[in-house]
Parts: C-alpha cells; sequence; structure tokens
C-alpha cells in the first residue's frame, strides 16, 4: 500500500489561545510521518471554525498563509461541535484516503496517531482512539461517564465505551456516513452503525494545556441527552410502562376506597391525596416532556435544513483524487 493521505480534521471553537500551541504539535506530528513515509506528503492538518467569537478564524488564515499543510474551514454560525466535526469530514473526504478527527485542546495523545495509521494500512476503515483509563478526572466526572455509558447501553445504543471523537476514518466509511441524513447528530452513535472493518488503540488523556473547556456541565449533559433521544425509544416505552403501572395501581385504589367505604370509614387520608395528586401530576408533565422532546425532534427532521454552511475553505490548490 502507497503511503496514504491523512487529513486531520480539528473543530474549534473560540480556540484563539490555543490554536498556536496545537499548531505546532501537530504539525511536527505529521511531518514525522512523512519523513517516516508512513503518510503522504500531501496529508494535511484542517482547522474548522465553528463561528468563534474570538480570534480564531484569524490565527488559522494566518497559520494557512504560513504553511500549505494547514487549511480552514469557516462555517457561516455556531453549529455545535458535532456539525462542525462533520462539516470538516464530509468536506475532505474526496480529498484524502483517511480523515482522524481529533479536539484543538489536544488532550487526546496524538502519538497514538501513529497506531492508527498503522491499523489502516492493515486494512481497517475506522479506528476508534479509547481512553485507557480515567485517572486524569475528577471523581463527579468519571462517576458520571461512568453512568452515561452504562445508561446507553441500557436503551440500545452501541456506543464504544471510554471513545469520544478521536477515530479515524476511512474514505470508504466518510461516504457511508455521508448517507446519514438527520440533523440530530451524535457521529458517537452513527459511526459504529456503519458496519465496515474497525479497531481500537489506547492512550492516556492528559489535562488541557491552553483555554478553557467547551465542555461545562451543562453542555455534558445537553449532549447525553441527545444521545439518548437520538437513538433510542425506550424511554417513550418507559412512558408506556409507568402508564400501564398507574393505570393498574389505580385500580387497586379504587377497589380499596370501595371497602373502605362500604366499612364506614369514610374520613379521606388528605396527606396520601395529595402526595397522589402531585405523584401523578409530575409524571404526566415529565412524560408529556420526553414525548415533546421526540416530537421535536421529528419536526426538525421532516424540515431537511442544512446542518451547516461553509462560508470559506482555505487550501492549496494540489491534485487531488
Amino acid at each position: 500500500m502507497t503511503s496514504p493521505v491523512i487529513y486531520l480534521v480539528v473543530p474549534c471553537y473560540n480556540e484563539e489561545a490555543a490554536l498556536p500551541v496545537t499548531a505546532e504539535k501537530l504539525h511536527e506530528k505529521l511531518s514525522q510521518l512523512m519523513h517516516e513515509e508512513k503518510i503522504s506528503p500531501d496529508s494535511r492538518i484542517v482547522f474548522v471554525d465553528d463561528g468563534s467569537k474570538d480570534e480564531t478564524w484569524r490565527s488559522i488564515a494566518a497559520l494557512h498563509e504560513e504553511h500549505s499543510v494547514f487549511q480552514g474551514i469557516r462555517l457561516s454560525r455556531n453549529c455545535g461541535h458535532q456539525r462542525a466535526l462533520l462539516a470538516g469530514l464530509m468536506t475532505v473526504r474526496s480529498r484524502c484516503d483517511a480523515a482522524i478527527s481529533l479536539d484543538a485542546d489536544l488532550q487526546d495523545d496524538i502519538n497514538a496517531i501513529d497506531e492508527m495509521v498503522e491499523k489502516f494500512r492493515e486494512g481497517c476503515e475506522i479506528v476508534y482512539g479509547v481512553r485507557r483509563d480515567r485517572t486524569s478526572d475528577t471523581a463527579f466526572k468519571r462517576g458520571t461517564a461512568q453512568t452515561y455509558y452504562k445508561m446507553m447501553r441500557a436503551m440500545g445504543v452501541e456506543l464504544v465505551y471510554d471513545h469520544a471523537d478521536y477515530r479515524l476514518m476511512s474514505s470508504r466509511a466518510l461516504e457511508e456516513l455521508s448517507g446519514y441524513e438527520e440533523v440530530n447528530v451524535f457521529l458517537r452513535g452513527i459511526v459504529p452503525m456503519l458496519g465496515l472493518r474497525t479497531a481500537e488503540v489506547y492512550y492516556s488523556r492528559a489535562p488541557r494545556m491552553q483555554g478553557e473547556s467547551k465542555y461545562p456541565l451543562r453542555k455534558m449533559l445537553a449532549f447525553a441527552f441527545e444521545g439518548v433521544t437520538s437513538f433510542s425509544i425506550k424511554p417513550i416505552r418507559m412512558i408506556t410502562f409507568l402508564g400501564v403501572s398507574i393505570f393498574l395501581v389505580s385500580l387497586a385504589m379504587l377497589v380499596y376506597v370501595l371497602i373502605r367505604h362500604f366499612l364506614g370509614y369514610t374520613v379521606v387520608g388528605w396527606t396520601f391525596l395529595a402526595v397522589s395528586m402531585w405523584g401523578i401530576g409530575g409524571l404526566q408533565l415529565l412524560s408529556i416532556g420526553i414525548v415533546g422532546e421526540y416530537i421535536g425532534k421529528i419536526y426538525l427532521e421532516t424540515k431537511r435544513r442544512p446542518r451547516y454552511h461553509v462560508e470559506t475553505y482555505l487550501r492549496d490548490e494540489i491534485h487531488y483524487k
């Protein structure tokens, strides 16, 4: 197999502080692989600006002017990490043999790229970067992450445990991915559905070098909820089961109340009545909210609106396959 053309796709949102260090380290890694003839000299680093509010795009443009190895994709507005990553992958899929997605903070060990490329050269279409452990996380984050993966498995969603969005995808895998046109994008759930030959490489996650995390607790919870509602209807089935259970309990309570009435015990327990009303009311509102979330997703899908708009693509004019 000839040296493959590898593109590194890096979504960026307000990463002005991290970009200089990130660009330097990724350039060093790509240069090393080129020198060892493991990848083609036509390989590139593509930064995807997801509507940043700082000078991220100006930094990307400066890097492109400085060296042709750097390319830049600018989205017309902020679309979110998953859509920005998808935009980058779909834009470069016809220009490379494989694309590797990773975050701009470089907490994911870039030395794992070497093994990813080796697995690709051996015939794997998708190579997942999987964390060896979570010792660098706080106890809270470690516990919530483990709970999340177990919950997703229980909901019937196929995920790679301790894998985020650090992965290699061949051009074939990217073409298959392009066929998934849903508006609600959750790549961690979509990619395992492709059914192509896969492999895993393990690495240790490092602390963030520059800037601030773009995934505070609020966004992490929203992302988790997106994953559940995009790939599983079990919450709807749980509501059905809950409704049947409450109905059966209500029938039992009706029999209980009638027996007490005929026995002459007519004093109604106010506490029991109040708790029942609040409990059933809360369950109804929760159920309506979950059903509404699914209906909202159906509404967005039926509109078929574009998931992103590429405003600018800075690239060198080399011959592509």
